[in-house]
């Protein structure tokens, strides 16, 4: 029987994409592979840019991290890693404002992997450096897979990030600042213990936490209201496609609403080049802490819900697809 098994077989990379800059930077910039570079990093990427300027150098891939819209930089690298290339992660970094680094090769040298992970030691814990070795491998006649190995990452990072957040104690921050740290912080909890498909990011002390929605344009956060007793979800549309954007997801409205369970806020804000879909729910004091469990279970259930309901449609928008409607000249 086991004469019958195949063997792996690693490709050079040159014979898939022969040069790095006009044919592996655009096929790791299409969305698909995009996300499985994501999967192995746990992080959800969005592409902003491909050969972007930084100065008189140009970065290969910046995307969005749509859970915290955060910058990520990705550059890459045929062959082993080199001086060059370091020094060119660390400017287009600075230059872009990058708090992800993701630094792709064939093969990294000691030193420096020592570089990243010192990088990882000593930065804010905002900051993530990531080293990946790609291969690609085939069986027999095969398909050529490829393959992305982490051998550099931030030391434990997932759980260093969520610990480090539940022990935060900002100095200097008002009573109301500390209870919002607080709130969030047990609403991570929560979240966590539930295991949902929505990764709750690191508590702030503001009255809202901002979460990731899959695409640039769009941002969803829970929000405290302490003077008008309640609690919500808000669903913003942004950027020059916003009118758009939201009447596309208004045309669905009623499918949107029986799909939800309830009905939901629509508000086209054009004063602030924006439009919200939002839910709320009423008689609720944030300040009563004894309520809290009550107050994170309604918001954890809700802001899954709205993540399955108007990811996938926020994704499928197409601004072009929107006719605005004709008016008739009075004349």
């Amino acid at each position: 029987m086991s004469e019958d098994l195949a063997r792996l077989e690693e490709v050079e990379l040159r014979d898939i994409w022969p040069n790095e800059a006009t044919d592996f930077t655009p096929w790791l910039a299409k969305e698909e592979n995009l996300a499985f570079l994501g999967e192995t990093l746990h992080i959800e990427l969005e592409l902003e840019a491909q050969e972007i300027n930084v100065g008189d150098f140009r970065a290969d891939i910046l995307c969005q991290n749509t859970d915290n819209s955060s910058q990520v930089l990705i550059e890459n690298q045929f062959g082993v890693t080199d001086h060059d290339h370091l020094g060119k992660i660390l400017t287009y970094s600075a230059g872009l404002d990058a708090h992800t680094i993701i630094w792709i090769a064939e093969e990294f040298r000691d030193e420096h992997l020592a570089s990243l992970n010192q990088l990882n030691e000593i930065t804010d814990n905002d900051f993530q450096y990531f080293g990946i070795e790609i291969k690609v491998w085939r069986i027999g006649d095969s398909d050529p897979a490829p393959q992305f190995d982490i051998v550099s990452k931030p030391n434990d990072w997932r759980r260093t990030m969520s610990r480090k957040a539940r022990r935060t104690e900002p100095k200097e921050l008002s009573e109301r600042q500390l209870q919002n740290i607080k709130f969030w912080t047990e609403l991570r909890d929560y979240m966590d213990q539930k295991g949902g498909q929505l990764q709750c990011p690191s508590p702030g002390q503001w009255n809202y936490l901002m979460f990731g929605i899959g695409k640039s344009g769009f941002s969803m956060d829970s929000w405290l209201g302490r003077q008008k007793r309640e609690i919500g979800i808000r669903l913003y549309v942004k950027g020059q496609n916003a009118t758009a954007h939201f009447h596309l997801l208004k045309e669905q409205r009623e499918e949107i609403e029986i799909e939800f369970g309830e009905p939901l806020e629509w508000d086209e804000l054009p004063e602030h080049e924006s439009s919200r879909i939002s839910l709320h729910k009423s008689d609720t004091d944030p300040g009563n802490e004894a309520d809290w469990p009550n107050q994170h279970e309604w918001l954890a259930a809700k802001i899954e819900k709205f993540n399955e309901v108007f990811r996938p449609r926020i994704k499928a928008l197409n601004a072009a697809d929107w006719e605005p409607p004709e008016y008739e000249d009075d004349e």
